[in-house]
């Protein structure tokens, strides 16, 4: 009697794992999905993301197929490798494993077999009981594919009020700042009477004697840039910094 109430609760406690595990797959969190998603993405593919799907009906598969590949765009495609109808089975395990592809089930698990030849290939299965989940999970993972916008911002503005010649140091613009903030680990570019005349790396930030790592608006400071020596009073220094910029599939659709 021992050994049979010891058993049940084993088999108790492994049932409560499996569906937790099985609970977890079917989270539509978007970061989660998309960190799932994107690690089944083998090097050497590109930017394409390889399913299998398996459905109770042959419907139901054909609808999230047909409704996942819409998705696809010129820079980044679904693959539907495979679909069927039936459980999981471990020769879809081996079919995603050997193709770096990610599982969907449609009101359909893994069997036994299946269940345990994904947690050792770390073939990840997703489950989903309506279609648009899986739908807007897949969209965020395509999402997190695309290369994202370099989109640049301009953090400041400064005006060059004198110019001072330094032996051994350069050129040094004594500026005031008009605009925003002059930051050292920013670059900066250098306008003329309205023309770009050069872009490149501040070389030296100071308030008086003091090196600084930014300075803001209404405040005096001298600015050395890089490599370059040929800055006039009156040309107005811009200070900005380039950002990454997330996409979306409309996006990505728009510039195709």
């Amino acid at each position: 009697l021992v050994v049979e109430e010891a058993t049940s609760s084993r088999e108790i406690a492994q049932r409560r794992q499996r569906l937790d595990r099985e609970a977890k797959s079917r989270r539509t969190g978007r970061g989660v999905s998309l960190e799932d998603f994107m690690a089944q993405t083998a090097p050497g593919q590109g930017r394409k993301l390889q399913i299998v799907i398996k459905a109770d009906q042959g419907g139901p598969a054909e609808a999230l197929a047909d409704a996942l590949e819409q998705l696809s765009t010129t820079e980044v495609q679904v693959e539907i490798i495979h679909r069927g109808v039936g459980a999981i089975s471990e020769s879809d395990i081996q079919l995603a494993k050997a193709s770096g592809a990610v599982i969907i089930g449609f009101h359909v698990r893994p069997d036994n077999n299946a269940r345990t030849a994904a947690e050792r290939e770390g073939v990840d299965i997703k489950l989903y009981r309506i279609i648009y989940e899986a739908v807007n999970d897949v969209r965020a993972a395509l999402e997190g594919m695309l290369r994202p916008e370099q989109r640049e911002v301009v953090i400041g503005e400064a005006q060059v009020r004198e110019v001072f010649k330094i032996s051994k140091v350069g050129t040094i613009a004594g500026c005031i700042v008009r605009h925003g903030v002059i930051n050292r680990q920013s670059r900066v570019r250098v306008v003329r009477d309205g023309v770009e005349i050069y872009e490149g790396a501040i070389a030296s930030l100071k308030r008086f004697k003091d090196d600084v790592r930014e300075v803001r608006e209404g405040f005096e400071c001298g600015i050395g840039i890089e490599n370059f020596n040929d800055v006039k009073v009156n040309d107005v220094i811009e200070c900005f910094r380039t950002e990454q910029v997330a996409r979306t599939l409309a996006d990505a659709s728009t510039a195709s």
